[in-house]
């Protein structure tokens, strides 16, 4: 699985805040808690002197159940993919283009240089040293990027850029795995039986229909035989390598590096960098382990990759290697299956089918899972999120999302026919994300880990020279299909730097409206005779604290139009700051103006993490609940009224600004209205007002 967190959201919807609000027209002082924090147990921050609410605070992102149950479960989850790289690497090896005469040195060689890449890049890259950059127990590109954004060091805003960039080319490989990991599993059947080689594709599609039309169900009820089936697959992948190691042990000499690198001297120069390529086969889906650490935790992740896959993968690669040593026929150029008994060969298949379902699975819903982080912090449109269980809030369902990635791998698998011919588009999408994930540790070890320059330097640049150069051997697959998931992270990244400019300039124009000052509007409350009755809640674009601060531009609109105010106003406005969780201090109340006769006028700044239900109506009904805000707790005694912007070019705005502009609005076509997203109008009265903004 390749995408964020899989179920790793938790509802953090528990108000835990401070009493910071007393009958004054200014600004109260409420202490906010960190941005980010590394460790999961770090401890939350109180505002000294400042007494706590009465309320629940958030539990401590601590992964739910034993340790030996995460750590079976992260093998269903997390090595999925990695897992079922076995079925068509070492095709890609011996027999691609960079494969030469298979000798015993080849053999010797090629299996080296898997064994090295897996421990450098998996063990030691991401098991030891990534797995320790947490943002508050999270991980992956979106964990990163929040843990880089207060930073306002040189070169910190490439690399926030190159996060989102990283976070698209992922969307990018996503379309390929499961059409490679299926159809690679499914093409046992031809080495069973050649004469089904022709039911291979239908076959492969039907599965893929299949496995996204299911999706809406969620996937609590089959996740629990995710871990157990994977052991399983562990297993006899490991017992079919020991069985061609102990036929010819003269394998293990291939922990010897000086094998590898000489394989690759003797290559020459272009058929090194084919070696290389294919190579990035065989650690694809090692990103897992951190984009799942938030639900699972480091210690069964590592303890998952230390004692099962890590060997078994090693064996089974080694026993590969060894059917090679024999000089035996592969059989169609598959030489995993190669290595399965013929009785045993229709169960293999079953088994590798198992298997390979299991990893797209895991990857689709991590999809769903980087697609929800990504829009709550601002850099995607809002898309539908459904969720498929009403206790995990991880569990979510985004259609426009599972719908695209079926297309896309059906489009795939029927232009590229087979596995092989898929594998030249595989790798070039991911090895950009490792070089990616290498640039963005330097930064955290220095500021985070107080690592000093010369071991970062020699660390980080040892590997990022190793990512860089994996990446620059996987771009020698562009025109032969690597070009489809690098120009699908790139339309992903131009979706997410419109949809942040668009916002922002939104926010602009919005705010460049003439409006009324908070004191101006507090006196003209004063000053009303009459009033509305219904308790209303007014979203505003920004905080609202200082008597100067300018009231929201729908509060004049709506003055202009009536010429009455509610006798009760909340101002509500939503901050998404770039952490996973808010641990303390959800909301800052201010009161500016509040009178048991004439009502009051509230403000209310409300914040969420990414990995958070943004669930405006209830945590005001909650604070209701407990005299924060002058609500009542019904909710069907409110009126919500929202505003929605007609956006309209400046009138000398240039061709390219008035392009992005327009793909900006049709972005909005398919995002939900903020208040739709935020959960108002779900029992609430809601209006709506249209309310033209020259965008500039």
């Amino acid at each position: 699985m390749l995408f964020g967190s899989l179920n790793a959201q938790r509802r953090r919807d528990d108000v835990a805040g401070n009493k910071g609000c007393a009958r004054s027209h200014r600004r109260f002082p409420c202490m906010t808690a960190p941005l980010s924090r590394l460790a999961a147990d770090a401890p939350v921050a109180r505002g000294a002197g400042i007494e706590p609410t009465k309320q629940p605070a958030a539990s401590s992102h601590v992964p739910h159940g034993s340790f030996a149950g995460l750590t079976v479960g992260a093998l269903g989850i997390v090595y999925g993919d990695i897992g079922t790289s076995p079925l068509y690497a070492m095709d890609q090896l011996f027999f691609g283009h960079g494969g030469g005469a298979l000798t015993q040195a080849d053999a010797l060689g090629g299996v080296s240089l898997v064994i090295w890449t897996i421990t450098i890049i998996v063990a030691v890259k991401y098991a030891i040293l990534v797995l320790r950059a947490q943002n508050d127990g999270e991980g992956g590109m979106f964990a990163l990027y929040g843990l880089l954004h207060g930073h306002k060091k040189p070169g910190t805003r490439l690399l926030l850029w190159s996060l989102m960039l990283g976070a698209g080319l992922l969307f990018g490989d996503g379309i390929i795995t499961p059409s490679i990991s299926v159809l690679a599993a499914v093409e046992g059947l031809q080495v069973a039986t050649p004469a089904l080689g022709h039911t291979v594709i239908p076959i492969t599609i039907g599965l893929l229909t299949v496995l996204f039309a299911i999706q809406f169900k969620g996937t609590f009820g089959i996740g629990i035989v995710f871990g157990p089936m994977l052991v399983i697959w562990f297993a006899a992948i490991a017992v079919l390598g020991l069985w061609q190691i102990a036929q010819h042990p003269e394998i293990v000499a291939a922990f010897n590096p000086l094998y590898g690198l000489n394989y690759l001297r003797h290559a020459g120069f272009f058929d090194a960098l084919l070696i290389l390529g294919a190579l990035m086969l065989v650690v694809t889906g090692g990103e897992a382990m951190y984009a799942d650490v938030g639900h699972f935790g480091a210690q069964p992740i590592r303890a998952s990759w230390f004692a099962v896959v890590y060997p078994a993968l090693l064996i089974n690669y080694l026993g590969q290697g060894a059917y090679v040593l024999s000089g035996a026929q592969v059989v169609g150029g598959k030489l995993f299956y190669s290595l399965v008994p013929q009785p045993l060969l229709y169960p293999m298949v079953l088994l590798a089918t198992v298997a390979t379902v299991i990893a797209s699975q895991a990857l689709i819903s991590g999809a769903f899972s980087l697609v929800s982080q990504a829009v709550r912090l601002g850099l995607f449109p809002r898309l539908a999120l459904l969720h498929t269980h009403e206790r995990h809030a991880g569990q979510i369902y985004v259609p426009f999302i599972n719908w695209s990635l079926f297309v896309g791998c059906v489009v795939l698998v029927l232009t590229f026919g087979s596995s092989s011919a898929l594998a030249a588009a595989y790798g070039l999408a991911v090895s950009g994300v490792m070089v990616i994930t290498s640039l963005a540790m330097i930064p955290v070890a220095r500021y985070y880990w107080k690592w000093g320059l010369v071991s970062t330097s020699l660390v980080w640049g040892f590997l990022t020279a190793v990512n860089a150069s994996f990446l620059f051997a996987s771009s020698l697959k562009f025109l032969e299909g690597g070009f489809v998931p690098l120009s699908v992270g790139v339309a992903v990244f131009l979706v997410m730097t419109t949809w942040r400019w668009g916002r922002k300039a939104t926010f602009a124009a919005y705010s460049a409206k003439p409006t009324m000052t908070m004191a101006e509007l507090v006196e003209l409350h004063r000053s009303c005779k009459v009033f509305v009755e219904r308790n209303a809640v007014v979203m505003s674009p920004k905080p609202l604290r200082l008597p100067s601060d300018r009231a929201p531009a729908l509060i004049q609109m709506l003055w202009e139009r009536h010429g009455i105010l509610p006798r009760n106003l909340i101002l509500v406005e939503v901050t998404h700051r770039k952490v996973p969780y808010i641990r303390d201090n959800r909301y800052q109340v201010t009161v500016f103006d509040r009178d048991s006769d004439r009502g009051s006028i509230i403000a209310v700044e409300l914040s969420f993490g990414f990995m958070e239900e943004p669930n405006v109506e209830r945590l005001l009904e909650e604070m209701a609940q407990h005299k924060e805000i002058d609500l009542p707790t019904d909710r069907r005694k409110w009126i919500v009224h929202v505003s929605q912007e007609n956006l309209l070019p400046a009138r000398h705005m240039s061709f390219l600004r008035r392009l992005r502009l327009r793909l900006f609005m049709v972005l909005r076509l398919v995002s939900q209205p903020a208040y739709y997203y935020y959960g108002l109008g779900d029992e609430v009265q809601l209006s709506v007002e249209i309310m033209p903004a020259r965008v500039r």
